[in-house]
């Protein structure tokens, strides 16, 4: 009896951890299924983790992409090593991510910041961010990663849900980096 309810519970985690994810473990949507009709990027302003003033005025003719993520994500603690050597690659470039931390603890992150080696700024999302980016969302920003890739003219060229793969990345961060979204 003891077993069977081991079994259930370790069953019940498992979905609970793939659920917010159908389909999704390790698959990323292509970047073409989700483009959003050219919106004006939400807007943010808040201090990063690192100290720093962000907002999106001050990222203005800039491509960013915007990642929700948290530490006790598993997928987010996949992808974020590929987004560093990304940030590496393109930042001179006039590109950068922006990390926003969801439902995390404010204390800890710093050093999740330095054991992860994050180059970038992060963010910890609170309720103005979550509205503002959530309102891009049907049922609003619900589960993590979720990542909003905004153009050098200020547009929304795309929101995407799931763990992404370094190749998808980088083709997101080349269209963005290009100029003006295209309805």
């Amino acid at each position: 009896m003891m077993t069977i309810r081991k079994a259930m519970l370790a069953a019940a985690l498992v979905i609970t951890l793939i659920a917010p994810y159908p389909g999704r473990v390790d698959a990323a949507t292509s970047v073409a299924e989700t483009h959003v009709n050219a919106a004006v990027a939400p807007q943010f302003s808040a201090k990063s983790v690192q100290g720093v003033l962000l907002s999106s005025q001050k990222l203005a003719g800039k491509a960013y992409i915007v990642n929700f993520f948290g530490s006790w994500c598993p997928y987010c603690r996949k992808e974020i090593p590929e987004m560093v050597a990304l940030q590496e690659k393109y930042e001179k470039k006039g590109f950068t991510f922006i990390g926003m931390a969801y439902k995390d603890n404010e204390h800890s992150m710093p050093d999740f910041i330095w054991e992860q080696g994050i180059n970038y700024p992060v963010i910890m999302a609170d309720k103005s961010i979550l509205k503002s980016f959530g309102s891009h969302v049907s049922g609003g920003i619900a589960s993590v990663p979720l990542l909003f890739a905004v153009g050098r003219d200020g547009r929304l060229v795309a929101v995407e849900p799931g763990a992404q793969t370094r190749e998808d990345l980088e083709k997101l961060i080349l269209k963005i980096m290009q100029g003006s979204a295209k309805p």
